[in-house]
């Protein structure tokens, strides 16, 4: 039960057409590739890159668009390292309340303060609290401005929003640090003694 196709069939159908498609049989027709079919396998990264660029004009949209999404990718990497050292403490605060402690017992030697446990605990144990507040609000601020900043790559969008989370942990952990909410500032006795 063969089935023959003719060139008024294969007009009708718009699949060949020209006096080059009366040549080929219908076996080669069938074998052959369809150019015509769009290319459906564009990536994200390039539907993206073709939303910043949209607006760009000429050989100038690329560079535009590369440099937003490396703008965007190096905040959302800062913020998030700047939302982990409000969490863990940094250096410039580790050396601030080492700074406190030294003045608090310097006040102690010179009889400036009768206040032993605030010269040498409470002061100290504040200033840590503030210097990773203020990495959190930081963190906070950077993170903000990437998410703020449409359209981004998936994993901009992710790390920053880790940042964002890290900062918000970051800034309630120094505010409870700070307001003596985790762990009370200890107290003598009023005897001093045990």
């Amino acid at each position: 039960m063969g089935t023959t196709t003719t060139k008024n069939d294969t007009e009708k159908t718009g699949a060949v057409t020209g006096d080059a498609a009366a040549d080929t049989k219908p076996e080669e027709r069938a074998a052959a590739p369809e150019d015509s079919t769009p290319d459906t396998t564009a990536t994200e990264e390039d539907r993206q890159e073709e939303l910043l660029t949209e607006d760009a004009p000429g050989t100038e949209r690329a560079g535009l668009a590369r440099g937003r999404g490396i703008a965007a990718g190096a905040g959302a990497v800062a913020g998030a390292a700047l939302g982990l050292a409000s969490l863990t403490g940094t250096w410039a605060g580790t050396v601030l309340a080492e700074r406190q402690t030294v003045l608090g017992q310097i006040k102690l030697q010179t009889g400036k303060t009768q206040d032993q446990i605030a010269a040498v605990y409470t002061t100290p144990w504040h200033t840590t609290a503030l210097v990773n507040g203020i990495f959190a609000v930081l963190a906070l601020v950077v993170t903000g401005a990437v998410l703020l900043r449409r359209p981004q790559a998936a994993w901009t969008r992710a790390v920053a929003w880790g940042g964002f989370a890290l900062a918000v942990l970051g800034l309630v952990i120094a505010g409870g640090m700070y307001l003596d909410l985790f762990a009370s500032a200890p107290k003598l006795s009023p005897g001093g003694g045990s």
